[in-house]
């Protein structure tokens, strides 16, 4: 294999094209935020990412197998994920929790996602903590990763999402509150946890395979290494997931 043509160089492009991706629909994520301001819901939708899939070659189509291969972690017990190990489509999201289009993707589409695809085996969700709005994001992330030590990780990921929390409302203490009420028996070891150097390590994994990929703002996501930027509207990934189940089942079958 040449060295134009290694597996490094490959994903390298796909984090071009994904950056680029995340660009085009940076203005749209941006007025949105403008118009969030601190009550939490809004009326402005980013413009669709660019097509990615239209008129795919088989070079991009080897670099996303790529990009799926390094990024699709499949880990058994893996608190931050959803679905079966061997799912044939993995969606994997880069996300804020102060993030509000992210709290959109989390009420709105998830749920359906889930209902749709995760329960038929179809699909598997793995979360990423990709924290851009400072302290306070960080430490609900540290907070979901400290649930996720005694499986409370979704639960307490629904009720960051469940509103707009910014500021004083991700403050230690409420975020222990939070974690109390979602169902996180000792709140001893959450608090432990949190403050833990396996919960910085945790979050600087899933940030440095973002800042590798080029993630630039959240939500960002992978189906099967195939970039989505934003908060886009369900149709966008149903279409995406059936698309890679369909080249799933073809591959599976020995078609090209």
């Amino acid at each position: 294999m040449s060295a134009a043509h290694t597996p490094g160089r490959r994903l390298a492009a796909v984090g071009a094209i994904l950056a680029l991706i995340v660009g085009l629909v940076a203005i749209g994520v941006a007025v949105g935020t403008a118009v969030e301001g601190d009550g939490g819901s809004t009326s402005a939708e980013p413009e669709p990412a660019a097509s990615v899939t239209d008129g795919d070659s088989q070079g991009r189509r080897q670099m996303y197998d790529d990009i799926a291969e390094k990024t699709a972690r499949r880990e058994k017990g893996d608190a931050l994920a959803v679905g079966r190990t061997d799912a044939p489509v993995v969606l994997v999201e880069y996300a804020d929790y102060q993030c509000g289009f992210c709290g959109r993707f989390a009420r709105e589409t998830q749920p359906e996602l889930i209902e749709k695809y995760v329960d038929k085996g179809i699909l598997r969700i793995e979360f990423r903590n990709f924290t851009i709005y400072g302290e306070d994001s960080e430490r609900a992330a540290r907070a979901s990763w400290a649930a996720g030590r005694q499986g409370k990780f979704w639960e307490l990921h629904d009720a960051l999402y469940a509103k707009s929390r910014k500021g004083k409302a991700l403050a230690e203490d409420k975020l222990t509150e939070l974690a109390r009420s979602s169902g996180v028996a000792d709140i001893d070891r959450f608090r432990r946890d949190m403050k833990s150097d396996a919960a910085a390590e945790a979050l600087g994994r899933d940030q440095a395979e973002g800042y590798d990929l080029g993630v630039q703002s959240t939500p960002s996501f992978l189906v099967n290494g195939e970039p989505i930027a934003g908060a886009q509207p369900t149709a966008t990934f149903t279409r995406a997931i059936d698309d890679a189940a369909a080249r799933a089942e073809k591959e599976k079958g020995g078609g090209k």
